[in-house]
């Protein structure tokens, strides 16, 4: 039976779109010419959904199938944590009128925040982290329309396909990674109809031209990253061109907006040289870049301003040339690794000579010992170093996605896959090097999985019945005790003997004699080559027990470089937090030098406050009675 329709009035647009709703709904079909064009398009897509326009809410529809919050989160924790300073910024300007709403590729909702009472009302309840919200499930609504049209989307009132969204208004802007596909969507939604949507449009392009620049510099974090425009004016802002460069000034990434600058589409731009699109040579260029500020230079398309967003720190220029600090040879980079430890740079080369003759690596040790930083050197001392080093964190990767992680999917494969697919990690290392962290935390069912990859070195993507060969060459690396995790039966012994090949231990910090060598390369690799440490920081250093190793190690020196005054050479206890003095007086390894480790930090205090015993005492947490009593104690 057809339903009643409601007189209604023009100047009306809620119920103007409720006549549409049930003139759709009695009649099967969509009236012409009510609606916005790029409206009218969601409306039918969502149509030829099956969506019914005046159902009710629909309690817990659309949570991934497979992948709880956590899980989510995780996969798109690149994403969370470069847009995380604008959503900051969109919730003081936008959040008390509104809700901010982060989604990922999918339309999947990642984060909320603003007004949260608004998502208990009629038409909101399942609105929360983990809800999918795709035009296939909701229809027409400004997270999932902007991921399918991949541009900035504006609903207003009564523009939802859903008749219980109506009162609602949304405005939202596709996130895109370097590569330009689309890998989220930022939102704000509020009640009510939109009186300037162009406002909020812009703010929101504004956050989202910030964190599509995060994000070039998180995929290229060892490359060049370069804004440029035709206007000085428009640097820093959501227009501004965006480009990746390699040293030698190959274009590697390039944002939409560059494309739209240099006339160029992305396929055509990727691997071109800056000299052929902006007129100069490439070390005369970089080492303006490295120059700071904002330059200039004149194209055949015009003048363009540009300044660099992010240079790599392996790069250091000297002189008017940019001049890239000569590398020791490969081999001998990596026996660096091992400081003054024989043992272990025996242990190093054997591993570069078995990775190099098609024999997989074990790397063994505690967390924080770098085993992905020997990893990397491995598989740049070897034949396969121009070729790709793709790196699986095992543990890291939430167990329900590990497995597309590595052997990829295609298209449809499972609820919530990309669209066109996605290509595995152990196919990205064909040719090259794949590290598996953390192998000891791999899930048993993948692990039969991964054998018979290693067996027979083919893999076949899921939802593909076809098989793909695979040349890889393997390291592996594990906190775990494997043989253990083997008699426990948490680990396929099949899989211990194929990637137990070559075994490496790395000792632990506390086992190491070398530590003045380690602190001397992270002062290094820190670009800090001339300080030096004051013999009492020497101490306390030395007699700490480093339960995170030299990870653990390189913050406290990052943190006490971070702490000195312009001009200071020598890092001393004055240059460490109190937290992280008292956490290395209290972690110091217990021997005869401990005590004399604590007399150095009174005397160190007492030197600070200009043997003012009351202030000492106070930045050394105790009374005034105790300092006294711990120096007759430790001079008696």
């Amino acid at each position: 039976m057809a339903r009643q329709l409601p007189t209604t009035t023009a100047n009306d647009p809620l119920q103007q779109s409720r006549l549409v709703r049930l003139k759709l709904a009695s009649e099967g079909e969509l009236p012409c010419g009510m609606l916005r064009d790029e409206i009218d398009a969601s409306w039918r897509r969502s149509l030829g959904h099956g969506l019914d326009c005046l159902q009710g809410e629909q309690v817990g529809l659309g949570i991934r199938h497979g992948l709880d919050l956590n899980t989510l989160l995780e996969h798109n924790r690149l994403l969370i944590d470069a847009a995380t300073p604008e959503l900051d910024y969109l919730i003081k300007r936008q959040g008390k009128s509104g809700i901010v709403i982060l989604g990922d590729a999918q339309a999947n909702v990642l984060t909320i925040d603003g007004q949260k009472h608004v998502l208990q009302r009629e038409g909101l309840r399942d609105l929360h982290p983990g809800s999918c919200w795709s035009e296939a499930l909701r229809g027409t609504n400004a997270i999932g329309t902007a991921v399918v049209e991949g541009q900035a989307t504006l609903i207003n009132c009564g523009e939802h396909y859903l008749d219980r969204l109506s009162p609602f208004s949304c405005t939202s802007v596709p996130l895109r990674d370097p590569r330009g596909e689309v890998i989220g969507v930022l939102d704000v939604t509020r009640e009510g109809v939109m009186a300037q949507p162009q406002d909020s449009l812009s703010t929101l392009l504004l956050a989202a031209g910030n964190i599509e620049g995060r994000l070039f510099g998180l995929y290229h974090s060892e490359h060049l990253v370069l804004a440029f425009h035709s206007r000085p004016q428009y640097l820093a802002s959501a227009w501004q061109g965006l480009l990746a460069l390699s040293l030698e000034g190959e274009v590697l990434a390039a944002n939409d907006n560059a494309c739209q600058l240099l006339q160029m589409p992305r396929q055509a731009l990727l691997g071109r040289r800056s000299s052929d699109l902006l007129g100069e040579r490439s070390p005369a260029f970089i080492a303006r870049l490295w120059q700071g500020g904002v330059s200039s230079v004149q194209t055949a398309a015009g003048e363009f301003f540009f300044r660099a967003l992010q240079l790599p720190r392996h790069a250091r220029i000297s002189g008017p040339s940019p001049v890239v600090k000569p590398a020791p040879p490969k081999a001998q980079a990596l026996q660096a690794l091992a400081g003054g430890d024989a043992r272990l740079a025996r242990a190093l080369r054997m591993a570069r000579q078995g990775l190099a003759n098609g024999l997989p690596v074990l790397l063994l040790g505690e967390t924080g010992t770098g085993k992905e930083v020997v990893a990397r050197a491995l598989h740049q001392a070897g034949p396969r170093v121009d070729k790709p080093f793709v790196a699986v964190n095992c543990a890291a990767v939430p167990e329900g996605l590990i497995e597309s992680e590595l052997f990829g999917y295609r298209d449809g494969a499972f609820t919530g896959s990309r669209r066109g697919g996605m290509v595995g990690r152990l196919m990205q290392a064909h040719g090259g090097t794949l590290f598996l962290d953390e192998i000891g935390d791999m899930p048993l069912a993948l692990q039969a999985r991964l054998l018979r990859v290693l067996q027979e070195r083919r893999v076949a993507p899921l939802g593909a019945g076809d098989e793909q060969d695979i040349d890889v060459a393997l390291i592996c690396a594990t906190h775990r005790d494997l043989k253990r995790r083997v008699a426990d039966q948490h680990f396929r012994e099949d899989l211990y003997y194929r990637v137990n090949g070559v075994s490496l231990r790395l000792p632990a910090l506390r086992e190491r004699d070398d530590l003045a060598t380690i602190i001397q390369g992270l002062l290094d690799k820190a670009g800090a080559r001339a300080v030096s440490l004051d013999p009492a920081l020497v101490a306390l250093l030395e007699n700490f027990d480093w339960p995170g190793n030299i990870r653990q190690l390189e913050m406290v020196v990052r943190t006490a470089l971070a702490m000195r005054e312009e001009g200071e050479q020598v890092l001393t206890l004055d240059h460490l937090t109190d937290c992280l003095l008292d956490e290395l007086a209290s972690g110091a390894a217990p021997s005869g030098s401990l005590r004399d480790n604590e007399l150095e930090l009174i005397r160190a205090a007492l030197a600070r406050h200009q043997g003012n015993v009351s202030a000492a005492a106070e930045a050394l947490g105790i009374s005034r009675a105790t300092l006294y009593r711990k120096l007759k104690q430790l001079r008696g």
